[in-house]
């Protein structure tokens, strides 16, 4: 038998017709025309005389094939899938159960009723601490005098500076009582805790033992009777904390803190409910000095509160940051405010390091573009606080000119001027600025004074709002963030607190904020009151615990597949309405491996008293449900456990699989989780046999239905699996899965090597069934290559098929189950090539093709020349007639054969979609060798330290300032290699994940196609397999490398996200607040910032440089600490 002579450069014999090229990444030529086409039967021809000769399979043949395949798939699983059977068994016990309707509209309101009363108690609870808090602070007397031994409380982070050896207190010895507590275990809070005492943390950079501290711990004490009663009136509060604008943090129940492994940067006042409770939302315009005078430290110094600042905003809150000498510009790509999200900062930060010192000042320049940028009306912003950040090293213009034109005289920009660095300027010019304009002017020395003078502008935004008084006391809620002490994901109620205390009779309303107030509701606490088993909702889920500085917060557009109809929904929910409306959409399969276009209802309403809106989305096939009604038939009852006795699970033809508890499924209080299935069996046995299903221990609707469910796939057994041979067909196992939350997988072999989700709602395979008609394949999900088939360790390696169990009873039409077979891939394998030949059957002999004969290729025959495989609806290879790619099947199909692939996505056979995963977890990643120098310091040269005159210099002082900052906050100056190596952290941080899915295009017909690449071709078919989420494709293998194109990626990758200035262009909708309290005519501008310098003197400064090269470092002194924290009282 001879075969036509296969070079590059000649495409082989066959038939093709023209493909549909269309828009996609690699190479695109259009297919051959009649020209080649006459060239391939001219090819035909040259044969040679006298042998025989294959070609390539004609379409009807290879549809032929399909029809085959089509056919057997269908044949097994009507006679092991059991879908008719089961669907007989339900109607058999129709008295068994009841066919109820979800009505969304009342659904949602009444879980909307129910979160509004969970949340309405913590309300209660936050409005009791925070009157009880004013009433304390005003009864409290200020002692001067008052010392750290006179204090007993509680200190958080008491034991973990006693385990590091190089902390303050140990260096200096702590001479606070500090109490020593006990804990127990509280499964509620995740942690360890005391119901007696509250627990204090205070930020690493604030002296624990100054004035201002001690007097706020000394009045603070008496909110501890307060939480207790909380807790008394309502055991299901989480944790109250108290957070002060001092920095102090009380909160109860007392636990250890959780500090990180690295440096504790935590400091309540920057955490996102304490910024959102102590002022209204904020526009803001940072604009920083560049000229030339500005340059070395000075720089630094400015880059670095420029991204502390920023910090302290969130994402209520709109900004811009822009550089002047003597013109302004912005310093990234954002040309006008936009909001204070993560990612938009993370834009900024980036680009603040890229400033350059030149020119000469102009501050004239620099507020002119900060009043435009806040005077645009045609953008989204916050409408509420507005304010001007203004960092220099100094300068003597005031601009009065620009002031009287745009903020005079009504100053509704506040403006905040920071002088930054060590100099001889006359500040005078900014103390002016910032007074004249209802702000405050700060002083930034040196590192030290960054993260404390760059949040105290939070003290002058809350004075309308204590001014306001009655009116303020609002509650508002938090966006879904991470709890600092390990509750997981929380909501989190703030409420203001108010210094009510005057100077003497007839003086002016005090105008400080004292905190702010919070408690945390946790998002399993709303999760709860879902009624996630009648309605298969599903709830977004987010990472577990991540170490990430900030909390990020997720668009409901980007927890979705983002479209007009969404962008609607989102919009309406945001304005406080309620409405339904039924869509067409793309949603990401459970396992984000597949897309699937579905229908889904969306209804929504507003939680009254919050600013939340809670949305129901039912997928048509949930419009009705299952109710057991067992009522009448509890002596069944152990009839129908007896399959459940875990004793006889060695033995029993057909285990059950149940969802651990007590999540997501919580059947009954006293029923204790288990992640071992036999395990929680035989424990769920032993309650059944001393509590009733209609205990009140027990969710009656969860018992009832797993009972009922036990029965009817018994049943299933006993009529269609027990008798049937499944080796007959290649069938490793076949299984169930029921709405009431079973999955019974037969036979008991098999069982012992099922790896799916236990919760049937949780697994892929189970939700894909249901929002799909027909036959859905899924194979194993491959993350390393498999060793042959593993069938070395007798391994068999299977394919999922299942389909959805659909009853239609009086009218009402619903998918209580999903039913399978899972295939032995080796046997299916040859099965297949037998299916895609000219043989009927396996037993037929191969036909061989005869000497001056003319035949077509076939999958089995030849398979050296001819690549046969089926691939799912999301490119992932299923089967193939090559032995060698056996071990490759459930890898994407690019990674298999990217030439193919490409030419499949080129000719509309798939489509893709590309999202982005914004709250993904990542590993750590490696850090770079940057040597040990400190992070951000100015070093100066040997010229420098040769030069008398640089020792009695500002850069020498301010040097040093940040040296003996350093010998107390080691981090500032540690080396980024030595925490990454040295550290034992080995918490993911949050990270941006780009996620691709492919999915079926728009082509259902069956059609042939030439890949044409230069010199090499290749023939290929492929075809849709009906009542499936295969594609069938076969095509001629290739020859040549030059024929290798660009690989498609459908893997997870490290993203940046969307481009950040493109998408600011297009901002989505947001609705500014409500009530602003930026405004109030009793304020008083007078406390606008004084300046509060350490000069140094040169005998003290020559001691200290002298003591540094000796290697004996100072002692820092605790005043200086307590004068940065006092200055606001």
């Amino acid at each position: 038998m001879a075969v036509p002579a296969r070079t590059c450069g000649a495409a082989r014999p066959g038939v093709a017709r023209t493909a549909r090229p269309r828009p996609g990444p690699g190479p695109r030529r259009s297919a051959s025309g009649p020209a080649r086409r006459l060239w391939l039967f001219l090819l035909l021809l040259l044969a040679a005389p006298g042998a025989s000769a294959y070609s390539f399979p004609q379409q009807h043949t290879m549809q032929h094939w399909a029809r085959r395949l089509e056919q057997e798939i269908d044949g097994v699983m009507r006679i092991f899938g059991g879908v008719q059977q089961l669907r007989e068994i339900y109607k058999d016990n129709r008295n068994l159960f009841e066919v109820q309707e979800n009505e969304p509209q009342k659904l949602v309101e009444k879980v909307a009723g129910d979160i509004e009363s969970l949340l309405d108690r913590k309300v209660q609870a936050l409005k009791r601490l925070a009157d009880a808090a004013e009433t304390f602070q005003k009864a409290h007397r200020w002692q001067d005098n008052i010392k750290e031994e006179d204090i007993m409380y509680y200190d958080a982070k008491a034991d973990a500076e006693l385990d590091d050896p190089e902390s303050e207190d140990v260096e200096r010895g702590s001479k606070s009582s500090a109490l020593r507590l006990d804990f127990v275990e509280d499964p509620n809070f995740k942690n360890k805790v005391n119901y007696s005492y509250t627990a204090v943390q205070i930020p690493t950079d604030i002296y624990k033992g100054s004035t201002v501290i001690l007097n706020e711990l000394n009045w603070t004490e008496a909110l501890e009777n307060v939480f207790i009663e909380n807790r008394r009136q309502d055991p299901t509060l989480l944790w109250q904390v108290f957070g002060s604008a001092t920095g102090v943090t009380r909160y109860y129940p007392a636990t250890p803190w959780r500090a990180p492994k690295k440096i504790d940067l935590y400091d309540v006042r920057r955490r996102p409910w304490y910024i959102q409770g102590a002022s209204s939302p904020k526009d803001m315009v940072i604009i920083v000095d560049v000229s030339g005078s500005v340059s070395g430290l000075t720089l630094k110094l400015m880059k670095t509160s420029v991204c502390e600042m920023l910090d302290t905003l969130s994402d209520d809150d709109y900004v811009n940051v822009a550089s002047f000498n003597e013109k302004a510009q912005p310093v990234s790509c954002f040309t006008h405010l936009v909001q204070a999200n993560v990612r938009n900062k993370k834009v900024f930060k980036e680009a603040v390091q890229g400033m350059v010192a030149k020119g000469t000042t102009g501050y004239k320049a620099g507020f002119e573009y900060a009043f435009d940028q806040l005077q645009n009306s045609n953008i989204t912003r916050a409408n509420c606080n507005k304010m001007i950040m203004m960092f220099t090293d100094g300068g003597e213009d005031r601009v009065q000119d620009v002031f009287e034109k745009y903020n005079w005289p009504n100053r509704t920009v506040r403006v905040f001027t920071f002088s930054v660095g060590q100099h001889n300027y006359d500040v005078t010019p900014l103390q002016w600025m910032a007074c004249t304009n209802k702000g405050y002017y700060f002083e930034i020395p040196s590192i030290g004074a960054i993260r404390i003078n760059t949040q105290e502008y939070l003290d002058v935004l809350g004075r309308p709002m204590v001014l306001a008084g009655k009116e303020a006391k609002q509650v508002q809620w938090t966006n879904v963030y991470e709890d600092a002490l390990g509750l997981g994901l929380v909501v989190t109620g703030t409420l203001p607190v108010f210094n009510l205390t005057q100077d003497g009779p007839g003086e002016k309303k005090n105008q400080l904020i004292l905190g702010v107030m919070g408690i945390d509701v946790a998002l399993n606490d709303i999760k709860r009151l879902t009624p996630n088993y009648t309605v298969r909702v599903h709830l977004h889920t987010y990472p577990p615990q991540v170490s990430q500085r900030e909390p990020v917060t997720l668009d409901f557009l980007d927890a979705e597949l983002e479209d007009e109809n969404k962008e609607e929904i989102r919009r309406s929910m945001i304005d406080g309405n309620k409405g339904h409306k039924q869509i067409r959409t793309l949603v990401k399969s459970l396992d984000e491996r597949y897309i699937d276009e579905v229908t889904r209802n969306y209804t929504w309403v507003p939680i009254r008293s919050t600013n939340y809106s809670l949305g129901l989305v039912l997928p048509p096939y949930s419009t009705f449900y299952l109710q057991a009604n067992l009522s009448d038939q509890i002596l069944q009852v152990k009839c129908l456990l007896g399959s459940l006795d875990p004793t006889a699970l060695s033995s029993s033809p057909s285990p059950l699989f149940l969802p651990p508890h007590p999540y997501p499924r919580e059947y009954c209080k006293d029923l204790n989780a288990s992640d071992n299935n036999t395990e929680f069996l035989k424990t769920f046995i032993e309650l059944m046999e001393k509590v009733t299903p209609d205990s009140k221990q027990c969710n009656n609707f969860l018992l009832h239905n797993l009972i009922l469910d036990t029965g009817i796939t018994q049943q299933l057994v006993e009529r269609v699996w027990r008798d049937q041979d499944l080796n007959t067909y290649s069938l490793l196992a076949v299984f169930a899965a029921t709405d009431g939350g079973i999955t019974r997988v037969f036979p008991n072999k098999a069982a012992e090597d099922w790896t799916e989700n236990p919760e049937p709602f949780n697994a892929s395979f189970y939700r894909r069934s249901l929002d799909n008609h027909g036959y859905i394949f899924k194979p194993l999900h491959q993350d390393t290559l498999l060793r042959p088939l593993e069938l070395e360790n007798n391994t068999a390696v299977g394919i999922l098929v299942s389909t959805a169990v659909e009853l239609s009873l009086s009218g009402r039409t619903l998918r209580p189950a999903v039913v399978g077979v899972k295939l032995d891939l080796e046997a299916w394998a040859e099965k297949f090539k037998v299916l895609a030949s000219n043989r009927t059957h396996q037993d037929q002999p191969q036909k061989q093709c005869g000497p001056n004969s003319h035949c077509e290729m076939d999958c089995e025959v030849n398979n050296e020349d001819l690549l046969c495989v089926l691939i799912d609806d999301g490119g992932f290879l299923v089967l193939s007639n090559q032995n060698h790619q056996w071990d490759q099947i459930g890898r994407f199909f690019s990674e298999v054969d990217a030439n193919l692939m490409l030419a499949l996505y080129n000719n509309s056979f798939y489509t893709r979609k590309e999202s982005y995963d914004y709250q993904a977890a990542c590993a750590p990643q490696p850090t770079g060798n940057l040597g040990a120098a400190p992070r951000g310091v100015f070093v100066p040269t040997i010229a420098d330290f040769l030069n008398l005159a640089w020792w009695t210099s500002a850069a020498a002082w301010s040097l040093f300032q940040q040296l003996l900052y350093g010998l107390v906050y080691h981090s500032w100056f540690q080396a980024d290699p030595a925490e990454a190596e040295g550290s034992p952290e080995t918490r993911e941080s949050s990270c941006i994940m780009k996620q691709t899915q492919y999915y079926f295009g728009s082509v259902n017909a069956s059609y042939n196609a030439i890949i044409d690449c230069g010199n090499c071709s290749r023939l290929f078919h492929a075809q849709r397999l009906t009542n499936t989420n295969l594609l069938f494709v076969v095509a001629e293998k290739p020859l040549c490398s030059q024929c290798e194109a660009g690989r498609l990626l459908q893997k997870e990758t490290h993203s940046d996200g969307p481009e950040q200035c493109e998408l600011v262009q297009r901002p989505r909708y947001r609705r500014g607040p409500h009530i602003c309290f930026d405004y109030n005519a009793t304020e008083d501008t007078s406390d606008c910032g004084r300046g509060a310098s350490f000069p140094p003197s040169l005998g003290v400064l020559i001691s200290l440089q002298l003591l540094l090269l000796l290697g004996l470092p100072p002692r820092p002194q605790p005043q200086v600490q307590a004068r940065v924290a006092s200055h606001r009282f």
